[in-house]
C-alpha cells in the first residue's frame, strides 16, 4: 500500500469534483439560460445556500490542496503532513456533507416556479413528483424548471457522496501515514 501516491490520487480526483459542484450550482443561478430570474428573486431558496458553491466547492477545494500535497515527493510527503491530512480531509468532508444536505433538501422540496403565483408547488410531495412527469408541467415559468433542477441537483448530490468518499478513505491513509510512516513503492532500476 503506498500511502504518499494514494494521497496524492485522491487530492487530484477532487479538483474536478470541485469543478463541477461550482460549475452546478453557478449554472442554477439561471434557470431557463435567462437572468431576468435571479434579478427579480425567483431563484429557488437551495441555491441561494451555496451548497455546491461553498459547501462542496471552496471547503473541498483547500483541503484537496493540502491533500495532494501530501504525496510522497511533495512538500509535506511526511508523518506530521499525514496527520494534519486528517483535519483538512475532515473539513472537505464537512463540505461534501453540507452539500449533499442543501441538495437532498433542494430535491425534496422541489422548485419555485410559476403557476399562477411563484409557489414550489411540490414542496409536500415527498420526492414523489420527481416521478411524475406530468406534474411537471403545473410550473409553466420558468421553461423546463423541473428537469433543470432535477438534473443539477441530483448531479450535487452525487459528486457530493464521491467527496465524502474520497475524504473517508483520505483520513484513513492519513492515520495510517501517521502511525506507521509515508511510504511507497520504489521501483527497481
Amino acid at each position: 500500500m503506498c500511502t504518499g501516491k494514494c494521497t496524492g490520487c485522491i487530492g487530484v480526483i477532487l479538483y474536478p469534483l470541485v469543478v463541477i459542484s461550482i460549475i452546478c450550482n453557478i449554472m442554477l443561478f439561471f434557470p431557463a439560460w435567462d437572468i431576468k430570474y435571479v434579478k427579480d428573486g425567483h431563484i429557488t431558496v437551495e441555491v441561494k445556500y451555496l451548497g455546491g458553491l461553498l459547501g462542496g466547492g471552496l471547503m473541498v477545494l483547500i483541503p484537496a490542496i493540502y491533500i495532494h500535497m501530501t504525496e510522497v515527493d511533495r512538500c509535506c510527503g511526511n508523518r506530521c503532513g499525514m496527520f494534519l491530512s486528517i483535519p483538512f480531509a475532515a473539513v472537505a468532508l464537512l463540505g461534501a456533507m453540507y452539500s449533499f444536505a442543501v441538495a437532498t433538501l433542494a430535491l425534496h422540496n422541489g422548485p419555485l416556479c410559476k403557476n399562477e403565483t411563484w409557489t414550489t408547488p411540490f414542496n409536500d410531495t415527498n420526492f414523489k413528483y420527481l416521478t411524475k412527469y406530468k406534474s411537471w408541467g403545473d410550473c409553466t415559468e420558468p421553461k423546463n424548471i423541473v428537469l433543470f433542477n432535477t438534473i443539477l441537483f441530483v448531479i450535487l448530490l452525487v459528486t457530493s457522496c464521491f467527496q465524502g468518499l474520497l475524504c473517508t478513505i483520505q483520513m484513513i491513509i492519513g492515520l495510517i501515514g501517521c502511525v506507521c510512516g509515508v511510504f511507497f513503492n520504489k521501483e527497481e532500476p
